[in-house]
């Protein structure tokens, strides 16, 4: 009997916190558009129709938020322009991308920042704890612009014709790159010969021999089909990428208290998450693209030849206070600082 009671006892507890989760914006209707930077099925279009269902379902249906994957409002340029201006409300876009709206999130394109493992704990760490997140959002302000978390979405991995083993593999490489200044200036220091080109492109690009080589997470490789035209995948373990979901200031702050507190909530509770979700997606899209292509071959770069190219990539980072607008060495300096206090606190080597 005791058993029974306590069943339902806890069975009344989480039917009475979840009503207490629901339907708790009284204000009037809110409507909104969110804008992907990737496509139907992609990471930050799921995360934009998990987004909008939360906040319909927590205000009740009175918050009411409209997803548009890529290709359906524009470009990718496109969306980061016309969420400044207001006509969308909220972006999810990477980090590179929004590097040529606000010059200072070129910091998180640098290479060998971060460790081997537990990014996504130390991205929560940095931006529950950390200096850099209030120093970024105040870059952002300037744009108009709010941003909402930073998103793990895997490492970068090299796809490329050739094997690369070691920095002499790299010299001269056509590679492409997102549009983002140092970026390109990171991997000119590896010896590659860097170009940007429109993600809807590259496919046809390696296809032709425009490029010989591209850089993005496995799962994009897998989803844009660019194994198909190449036959290796290497992870230099020099960068991640992270997307970035970001709001209209001026739309944010005519929002009530409650709804900025939801939304910066469910914004802020999806990095670990989203950090599981690209590993395992990442293995996942490993696993297809060797079923689809058995003759393809993945390397991840040893200790010493890491070693040699993080070497390269630190001369880079001067390149990004010149470049990056205003506070950037202020910024620089907080995110390295993070990083290192990160690693401290979640016992990283």
């Amino acid at each position: 009997m005791k058993k029974i009671i306590s069943i339902v006892f806890i069975l009344v507890l989480f039917i009475t916190m979840n009503a207490a989760s629901a339907g708790e914006y009284t204000g009037k209707p809110i409507k909104a558009k969110y804008a992907s930077g990737q496509r139907e099925g992609d990471f930050m279009t799921i995360m934009g129709r998990k987004f909008a269902d939360h906040m319909k379902e927590w205000s009740d249906g009175k918050i009411d938020i409209a997803v548009f994957p890529l290709g359906t409002l524009g470009t990718t340029k496109d969306i980061t322009e016309t969420v400044q201006l207001g006509v969308i409300q909220f972006a999810g876009v990477s980090s590179a991308w929004w590097s040529t709206v606000v010059p200072q999130t070129q910091v998180m394109t640098l290479n060998y920042l971060w460790p081997s493992e537990k990014v996504p704990e130390v991205l929560a760490w940095i931006m529950k704890k950390g200096e850099f997140m209030p120093l970024l959002e105040e870059s952002y302000n300037k744009k108009g612009l709010v941003p909402l978390a930073l998103l793990y979405q895997g490492w970068m991995w090299l796809s490329s014709n050739k094997e690369i083993k070691s920095l002499d593999d790299m010299k001269g490489l056509k590679l492409r790159l997102m549009s983002s200044k140092l970026l390109v200036e990171n991997y000119r220091a590896y010896g590659a010969a860097p170009t940007t080109m429109p993600f809807g492109e590259v496919y046809s690009g390696l296809q032709m021999g425009l490029i010989e080589a591209q850089i993005n997470p496995v799962w994009a490789i897998y989803s844009m089909k660019f194994y198909e035209v190449q036959d290796y995948i290497t992870n230099l373990k020099n960068e991640t990428i992270q997307g970035i979901p970001v709001v209209n200031k001026q739309f944010f702050e005519g929002l009530p208290k409650n709804v900025q507190q939801e939304i910066t909530d469910f914004w802020w509770n999806q990095i670990i998450p989203a950090g599981k979700f690209f590993d395992d997606t990442d293995a996942v899209s490993a696993t297809k693209i060797k079923k689809n292509k058995p003759n393809i071959k993945f390397n991840v770069l040893d200790d010493a030849t890491i070693a040699a190219f993080r070497a390269k990539a630190e001369k880079a980072y001067p390149t990004f206070v010149e470049i990056g607008g205003e506070g950037s060495q202020e910024i620089l300096d907080a995110l390295l600082r993070d990083i290192k206090n990160a690693k401290i606190a979640l016992g990283i080597k």
